[in-house]
């Protein structure tokens, strides 16, 4: 590691301390491998970044004929009235929708409902051993996105919402365990920066290895969903441009803010990347928290993309 890498991971980890975020950050070049990242093997609950293998594991099933993509299955209503959830989650009746239109609705959408109609196919233990068996681990799945809108959250007047969030941040132990399930790493959907990062290769490099991790057909699915996510708020305004594109997946449960994408530049270079964060600000709306974990991964990606160019 050079003297200026050393000066900006120090820079970084003081502006995030300074902002109030505790980060888990990593870029990688999908060609050369290199990589640069803060703390990426810290394990935290990652939220709706789940819905990735979800995913994945969906289609894989579809693909090897074990699964219908055209089945159509009854979603019950989610009726949720906290601000945050999307979709189904919010109807307050019935709907009738074939599997691979829940797939969009849980990947481009981040509808927990959706999402919970797959788990009911694929349970979450289900889609943790074939990722084992994909050879991509450091994604542990426990549980459905039912038990993310049940947090102290939905316990709360709105404008007491900050009480949530100060328990969020406060009620933690030394070894990451939790008095919130949801945050507690024992019990919780987790993950790490560098796992996600290895999804992320597997699924834009299926044929980097032999044989493919991912299906190359699965792999392009999953890629084209996450294209389409239409949550953009918080890496895609340093990521999206005329000059490349941003695919990419968040997460947001009380205090935790994740997203993990890949940016494609027009000049053929690739970056994957992962950013998981805790917020140590009690409170729900945090603009400047989203701005701040897109400023770092973009610095990450140009100490990379430096690199490339010196070459």
């Amino acid at each position: 590691m050079t003297t200026n890498t050393e000066r900006l991971l120090t820079d970084l980890r003081r502006e995030l301390r300074e902002g109030g975020l505790y980060g888990s950050f990593l870029v990688r070049d999908l060609a050369t491998g290199d990589e640069i990242g803060i703390d990426p093997d810290i394990e935290l609950p990652v939220a709706s970044l789940v819905k990735i293998p979800l995913a994945l594991v969906t289609l894989e099933r579809i693909r090897r004929g074990e699964l219908d993509g055209a089945q159509v299955i009854e979603v019950p209503p989610g009726r949720v009235t906290t601000p945050g959830p999307t979709g189904v989650s919010r109807f307050r009746h019935a709907a009738h929708i074939a599997v691979e239109d829940l797939l969009y609705l849980s990947t481009c959408i981040s509808d927990n409902s959706a999402a919970d109609a797959l788990f009911a196919l694929t349970p979450p233990g289900r889609v943790g051993s074939l990722l084992q068996a994909l050879g991509l681990r450091g994604i542990a799945v426990r549980h459905t996105m039912r038990e993310l809108m049940e947090t102290p959250v939905e316990r709360f007047d709105p404008a007491d919402v900050h009480l949530a969030h100060a328990l969020a941040i406060d009620a933690g132990t030394p070894g990451r365990g939790h008095r919130v399930p949801q945050l507690d790493i024992s019990r919780a959907n987790t993950g790490t920066a560098r796992a996600f990062v290895d999804l992320l290769q597997a699924l834009w490099r299926p044929d980097a290895t032999e044989p493919p991790a991912v299906h190359p057909e699965v792999a392009a699915r999953v890629r084209g969903f996450m294209a389409n996510n239409l949550v953009r708020n918080r890496l895609a305004p340093d990521f999206d441009s005329d000059a490349s594109t941003w695919s990419s997946k968040t997460g947001m449960l009380l205090n935790l803010r994740h997203e993990v994408g890949v940016v494609e530049h027009a000049d053929g270079q690739t970056y994957a990347i992962a950013v998981l964060t805790e917020s140590r600000v009690a409170a729900g709306r945090q603009p400047g928290a989203d701005a701040l974990m897109g400023q770092v991964a973009r610095r990450l990606r140009d100490e990379l993309r430096s690199r490339w160019i010196q070459l």
